[in-house]
């Protein structure tokens, strides 16, 4: 009989990735006056990316649920090192 795999990206404790288009990604460089190597950079091999189609230099939103404000957005770009 076969374990059942964890997902981690299904586990409670984890905040939701969604990776942005290539139109979106634009559009919050634009609105921030930033670059994508300005950006907080996430491993491609991260846990929570595992099920997603994500290679170097994409952008992830990242929502996590905050007691204060409700909910918090951090956005990662994808690197390989």
């Amino acid at each position: 009989m076969k374990k059942p795999k964890f997902k981690v990206d299904k586990h409670t404790l984890t905040p939701k990735h969604a990776k942005l288009s290539e139109k979106e990604k634009t559009q919050l460089l634009e609105r921030y006056h930033v670059t994508s190597k300005e950006l907080p950079k996430i491993l491609k091999t991260d846990a929570a990316l595992r099920e997603m189609d994500a290679k170097p230099g994409d952008v992830v939103k990242i929502t996590r649920k905050s007691p204060t404000a409700g909910e918090s957005v951090f956005y990662r770009v994808i690197t390989d090192v």
